[in-house]
């Protein structure tokens, strides 16, 4: 039985207080990464270290991040989301404190890859687990609101990491910073649970590895042996070995079971794919811009601050439309890869100014509607109890997807030299989710629409059958 189903949803009420908090946690912690060229660059470049330390630094830290999924779903039901957000901000703010002394670059791979990243891995999914409890038809907008949260920061923290190493230095800089992410405690604070959750106790696992399912010890235990029995005639040993029972427990404590599902395979193997064509476009999308596009500094600025403004501005209204539309977050995230294929294909096509800007403000847009339906479209596929290891398992993909199909794209923009490639190789990415996913979702509608159907036909068919027996 679905857990959620069992309890009062107020869809709102005390559930906008949490959003707040999420708001406030996303934008003092989820912001950090996109200041992580601001802070550090200019002090690896004073240790001498090339452009391959940063990227080496920024990859493990995107490592760090999505394989905490590992751990997510026994820490969130162990723990509760509350305690796991409260953990990850200070993993953060210790992490960027390791940072602030620095002398050498393995310092910032332990600080800023290691504590940075595996604290940001657990505020993520702790935090919609939070939302999610609290609301249903208003779930959309709530995850919308809360993800502004972080790209306010994004437009506001790099300002003032520019204020405090102009005037106080590096040192005060990251230490300021890891001030700040100590405010997501006090959001943390806030992240109340809506119902105690459902038993479900990690910890003792551990106890029972040695003890068979069903098998309860007692300090007594008799034994009848028939007199006619043989002493060598014994029953066969317990073939449930310690390696099966521990087996087990891990693939109920992290959700394993919903690896079986095909479905679940293609939405989080899909998912990880845009994850990692959206990360490499907005590596390349500066270069492209001042090279293949020609523009100067400032209309790079000004296109990267469209497509930033565009995704901010649609976390808060798409959700309003979908949600009053009732359409699938799936759904809703398909339009928003289809979007980006549409527009990675018409830059590579036309590099007007006209163009590119429309295509900064649709980029943004289309972003936004998938950032916002990653993990909603987890919990509408998967069951409340399963929904901590899913988001967990999600994560796990796009790790994967990014040291692979990552690396593959970064490997086709030095190659074949060119913006336009890379644009390309992005888009064949996004058609193939685009190919894979169209029909399943068409063939279910059409399946879930025949089952609806045929049940109004059954409700008619039985409420003539009791007129007629009324008359």
């Amino acid at each position: 039985m679905d857990v959620q189903s069992s309890r009062v949803v107020p869809d709102g009420g005390y559930g906008w207080i949490v959003v707040a908090a999420v708001a406030l946690i996303n934008m003092t912690n989820q912001s950090i990464l996109s200041v992580f060229g601001q802070l550090f660059v200019g002090e690896l470049q004073k240790m001498q270290e090339d452009t391959f330390t940063a990227a080496l630094i920024t990859n493990l830290n995107s490592l760090a991040l999505n394989f905490s999924g590992l751990f997510i779903g026994p820490a969130i039901k162990s723990f509760k989301p509350r305690n796991v957000a409260a953990t990850g901000c200070i993993l953060v703010a210790l992490g960027l404190a390791l940072c602030a002394f620095a002398s050498e670059s393995w310092h910032f791979i332990l600080g800023y890859s290691f504590f940075v990243g595996f604290g940001l891995g657990l505020i993520s999914p702790s935090t919609f687990m939070a939302i999610n409890s609290y609301f249903t038809t208003k779930r959309g907008r709530a995850v919308g609101v809360s993800l502004a949260g972080a790209g306010l920061g994004q437009v506001l923290i790099p300002h003032l990491v520019r204020y405090l190493l102009d005037n106080h230095g590096f040192r005060y800089a990251v230490l300021s910073m890891s001030s700040l992410s100590l405010f997501g405690l006090f959001g943390a604070a806030f992240l109340k649970p809506l119902n105690p959750p459902a038993k479900h106790n990690n910890r003792k696992h551990i106890r029972l590895l040695t003890e068979a399912d069903g098998e309860k010890t007692s300090p007594l235990q008799v034994v009848i042996v028939p007199t006619n029995q043989s002493k060598i005639e014994r029953s066969p040993p317990n073939v449930d070995t310690l390696c099966s029972r521990m087996g087990q427990r891990l693939v109920q404590a992290m959700d394993l079971e919903l690896l079986k599902d095909l479905v679940f395979w293609s939405i989080i193997v899909g998912m990880a794919l845009v994850y990692t064509a959206t990360i490499n476009f907005t590596m390349i999308f500066p270069g492209f811009l001042g090279q293949t596009a020609q523009l100067n500094s400032q209309m790079v600025a000004f296109c990267m601050s469209l497509v930033a403004g565009a995704d901010i501005v649609f976390r808060l209204l798409l959700p309003i439309v979908t949600d009053h539309l009732r359409i699938p977050y799936r759904v809703v995230f398909l339009i928003g890869i289809v979007g980006l294929f549409v527009a990675r294909c018409v830059l590579a096509e036309n590099q007007t100014l006209p163009v590119i800007i429309t295509m900064s403000v649709l980029t943004g847009m289309m972003k936004s509607a998938t950032v916002i339906n990653n993990n909603l479209t987890i919990s509408a596929h998967c069951r409340s109890e399963k929904l901590a290891g899913g988001l967990g398992l999600s994560m796990m993909s796009k790790g994967v997807i990014v040291i692979t199909v990552g690396q593959l794209l970064g490997w086709v923009r030095d190659y074949a030299d060119s913006y336009l490639i890379c644009l390309y190789a992005q888009g064949v990415i996004l058609l193939v989710v685009v190919l894979v996913w169209t029909p399943e979702i068409l063939y279910r509608h059409r399946r879930q629409r025949c089952a609806t159907n045929k049940s109004m036909e059954t409700q008619s068919i039985d409420a003539a059958e009791v007129a007629k027996l009324n008359s």
